[in-house]
């Protein structure tokens, strides 16, 4: 099919590949303007501008897409069978999402109609989810509202943030590719969404990652895993940021006061947490590298009774 691709970041890179590799014609691509990124605050093409830069396919970067008519003018000139939406990252108007012969669709990392919304992959490791996907959607002006093509799913397990990221987005992408011909066929089945049944994942911060040790470990282990790579779960440790990158639940309990150190060792530091306690296993202080907490305890000491705040 003739189509045009938009996203921006790392997730959207392999539906691009897998697309371009089945064959399908990529008029353009349109992602995010290039930022200055990094401590060198160097410009830097987004993640699929140098895929499609390496293949050779044409690049557009509006600023704002809803105010740009030049590119929905090349748009039409060019007239695309369909439209592959990937985490692009700005709202799309109504006059491109009813260009396409098949409208353009979307590749979400979620089982809609759950974690609607920019975060969906971290939001489901938070809320304990037992499994998480993918569903190509219809688009339509609602957010993360239209109909659903197809979907797939994998257990969360012990998987972080940056596991499940890399794994849904190689799903996403066999699904994309699948998806288009059931699509160019005409043999899906378009199934709308149970609104009553959504939920939505909102934009992460920063400070999302400070550990509230009021809460029980397995809430705050969820934490750990999914903001790993990005913001990362954090506290503070005799003044110092300590980011705090694997701990265990563990079935201990205590009446000390939350965030008390209750225990060290080569098998981690047993902290209060809501009445039980988590052992913290990987960690990182400012200026060093992630180790584990055995690693760390060789050059440095952490007392009972320590406050992490």
């Amino acid at each position: 099919m003739k189509t045009v691709f938009m996203g921006t970041p790392d997730f959207a890179v392999p539906v691009l590949d897998a697309m371009i590799n089945a064959g399908h014609e990529v008029g353009y691509v349109i992602t995010q303007p290039d930022k200055a990124r990094n401590r060198g605050k160097q410009v830097q093409f987004t993640p699929v501008k140098e895929l499609a830069v390496s293949k050779g396919i044409e690049v557009l970067q509006p600023e704002r897409i809803k105010n740009s008519p030049e590119t929905l003018e090349l748009l039409k000139e060019y007239n695309p069978d369909i439209i592959v939406v990937v985490a692009y990252g700005q709202i799309i108007q109504k006059e491109i999402l009813e260009l396409p012969k098949f409208g353009c669709v979307n590749v979400h990392a979620s089982l809609l109609p759950k974690l609607r919304g920019a975060s969906p992959i971290q939001h489901a490791i938070l809320a304990g989810e037992e499994k998480s996907g993918v569903t190509i959607m219809q688009m339509g002006e609602g957010l993360d509202t239209g109909d659903m093509l197809t979907k797939v799913s994998t257990p969360i397990n012990k998987k972080n943030g940056e596991e499940l990221h890399d794994e849904l987005s190689q799903l996403g992408a066999k699904l994309l590719v699948d998806t288009l011909v059931l699509i160019e066929e005409g043999i899906v089945t378009p199934e709308h969404q149970d609104d009553s049944k959504s939920t939505y994942a909102g934009m992460i911060s920063k400070a999302d990652g400070k550990i509230d040790f009021s809460k029980k470990p397995v809430q705050i282990e969820r934490q750990i895993r999914a903001f790993d790579p990005w913001p990362g779960a954090y506290c503070s440790l005799n003044g110092a940021t300590m980011k705090v990158w694997k701990a265990d639940v563990t079935e201990k309990t205590t009446d000390r006061e939350n965030g008390t150190v209750v225990e060290v060792s080569n098998n981690g530091i047993d902290v209060c947490c809501g009445g039980e306690i988590l052992r913290i296993t990987e960690i990182q202080m400012p200026g060093k590298k992630r180790v584990t907490v055995d690693a760390f305890l060789r050059g440095n000491k952490i007392e009972k009774g320590t406050i992490l705040v």
